[in-house]
């Protein structure tokens, strides 16, 4: 089963190599973080600010490329959590038939961010994750 979930924040420290996202519950109050790097982070942050770069920088041209294939991005799934690292998938479906996409969760998201896309995580994840954050 599947979670829907939303970007609730994005921790940007241009002093670490490391920054944070925290994914909320939608209907619901479990949330939790994942880090993710600088670059991952800008673009994240400039999705959900509206800031347009001059030229296509690499989500907005993965977008482009899943556009002009005719193809479009369905949903985000945050869909394992192996030794600490969580996997993702990007949904896309072109001519009626859904293809999964192995991506960074952070990719997936600043794609979704883009695109207003649907973000989901397994129960799963969200078990294992919140049974971290009552340790």
């Amino acid at each position: 089963m599947m979670v829907h979930m939303e970007l609730s924040r994005i921790m940007i420290s241009e002093n670490s190599d490391h920054q944070i996202i925290v994914l909320k519950e939608k209907d619901g109050q479990r949330s939790f973080p994942i880090v993710i790097g600088l670059h991952e982070a800008w673009a994240i942050d400039r999705a959900v600010k509206g800031i347009p770069t001059p030229r296509p920088l690499t989500h907005d041209l993965l977008t482009n490329v899943i556009v002009q294939l005719c193809g479009g991005i369905l949903r985000i799934e945050v869909s394992e959590l192996k030794n600490n690292t969580f996997y993702a998938k990007i949904i896309v479906n072109k001519n009626g038939s859904n293809l999964e996409i192995d991506s960074r969760p952070s990719d997936a998201i600043a794609l979704a961010m883009q695109n207003s896309t649907p973000i989901y995580v397994s129960q799963t994840v969200l078990d294992e994750v919140c049974k971290w954050e009552s340790m």
